[in-house]
């Protein structure tokens, strides 16, 4: 049998993810966090790697690229130079888990060059990446809407509890404003340090909402239901977030005013992914997401916003070989 040709190159296009809200940020049980996800079809992050004389990069996210194979030259004692050329990425620190996904697409294509292998969560941990949420791990592996059980005493991201098909007839409508950042690196570190105490009440009502609500609304293509429950629950988890965000559940209030809009006109299941600053609705449609688009973009405009109708993705990243 002859031994297969070595692989050349590999690219890798990783899908964006949402970060819905959280379970329980109280932690008295011995669980911290606990976090709500959805893996979506656009933006993407979309990268080629190859063997070469001296590592390099190019394209978007140049530096990030560099300390992710660096990160991995070191842990897996490889002793290659590599060329990757990045020429897609999810926007940066907007909310759509851009740094976890450049890190695993960028991890699996060195992994699949070396004849490696290794999970996602195996090359997170490499990229140090998943500190309080296996969402976008769980993105990049399977897709789907996700449910995670948050961090325990375990030095180890947290268990995937959920993952499951989201429908496919659905759109999401996103919301972005690229003049604004969500907190990040040491900021977001000292913004969780500052965040009040979570009352253990909410933290029992937002597990309800999720329990009996959410997620049986999504498992019976109830979008009212679902969106009724997601809207409650990025309620309660804005509120708490307000305090490190100036005071507002929105770190842009341009994309609550517009989404709150969107609401009145049919729209539900309205919040922000992560620190922002963009923000999501959901519709049960493409017709009515398309309704929403031409009745909202002008405003949007006018605001200095960008409105983009996505889908769910119920597919992991993937990979090609050269």
């Amino acid at each position: 049998m002859l031994d297969a040709p070595p692989v050349k190159g590999c690219r890798v296009s990783a899908p964006a993810r949402l970060h819905l809200g959280f379970l329980d940020l109280n932690g008295s049980l011995g669980r911290r966090y606990g976090s709500i996800g959805l893996a979506l079809d656009a933006p993407s992050t979309d990268v080629h790697v190859a063997r070469a004389a001296a590592t390099s990069a190019s394209g978007p996210e140049q530096d990030r690229v560099r300390q992710v194979v660096e990160r991995c030259r070191a842990a897996l004692g490889l002793a290659g130079h590599y060329r990757v050329e990045v020429s897609r990425a999810i926007p940066p620190h907007a909310g759509l888990g851009s740094g976890t996904q450049l890190a695993l697409a960028v991890g699996l294509a060195l992994m699949r060059l070396e004849g490696l292998s290794l999970t996602a969560q195996q090359i997170g941990d490499l990229a140090g990446r998943g500190a309080r949420s296996a969402i976008g791990m769980a993105a990049f592996e399977n897709g789907g809407f996700i449910v995670d059980g948050g961090r325990g005493a375990l030095d180890q991201p947290p268990p995937v509890l959920i993952q499951m098909p989201f429908p496919e007839a659905w759109r999401v409508l996103l919301v972005l404003d690229t003049r604004a950042q969500g907190a990040h690196g040491d900021r977001e570190t000292q913004a969780f340090a500052a965040l009040p105490p979570f009352p253990d009440a909410l933290a029992d009502r937002l597990c309800r909402l999720v329990l009996m609500q959410l997620v049986p609304g999504l498992k019976e293509a109830d979008l009212a239901t679902f969106g009724a429950a997601l809207t409650q629950i990025q309620g309660i988890v804005g509120g708490h977030f307000a305090a490190a965000q100036g005071g507002s559940p929105w770190t842009s209030p341009a994309v609550g005013e517009l989404l709150n809009r969107a609401g009145t006109l049919g729209a539900t299941g309205i919040g922000q992914t992560s620190w922002g600053p963009t923000g999501f609705a959901f519709t049960p449609s493409p017709d009515v997401a398309d309704r929403l688009y031409h009745s909202l973009v002008e405003d949007a405009k006018a605001r200095g916003l960008q409105i983009a109708i996505v889908r769910g993705r119920n597919a992991g990243a993937t990979l090609v070989t050269d």
